[in-house]
C-alpha cells in the first residue's frame, strides 16, 4: 500500500481533517517511529505488532557465492517486526 493510498484511507474515515492535516500526521508519525527505533528503544504499537533492533553477529567465514572467495562481513543492525497474535489470526483468516 504507497503512502498515496494510506492518506486516501485516513480521509475516507476522517472526513473532519483535511487532506494536508492528515498528510502532516502521517509524516510525523513515522519521523518519530525512526527516530525512536534508531535510539535503539522497542516500539509496541497494541492490537498491531512490535518493531524493534536485532543486531547479526559477523560472519568471519562467509563466502562469495560468485567467486567461492572468503569474506568478512561485518555485524551490523536489523530492523524487524512482531506481529500481534490478533493481526496474525487476522492474516491467516483471509
Amino acid at each position: 500500500m504507497s503512502r498515496f493510498q494510506i492518506l486516501k484511507e485516513l480521509k475516507a474515515n476522517n472526513h473532519s481533517f483535511s487532506t494536508k492535516q492528515l498528510e502532516v500526521l502521517l509524516d510525523n508519525f513515522f519521523v518519530a517511529l525512526e527516530e525512536f527505533i534508531v535510539k535503539g528503544n522497542k516500539i509496541e504499537v497494541r492490537s498491531f505488532g512490535s518493531f524493534f533492533i536485532k543486531q547479526i553477529k559477523e560472519k568471519k567465514g562467509a563466502r562469495n557465492p560468485k567467486t567461492g572467495e572468503l569474506i568478512f562481513v561485518p555485524k551490523k543492525n536489523k530492523l524487524s517486526f512482531k506481529p500481534c497474535k490478533d493481526l496474525k489470526k487476522f492474516i491467516n483468516e483471509k
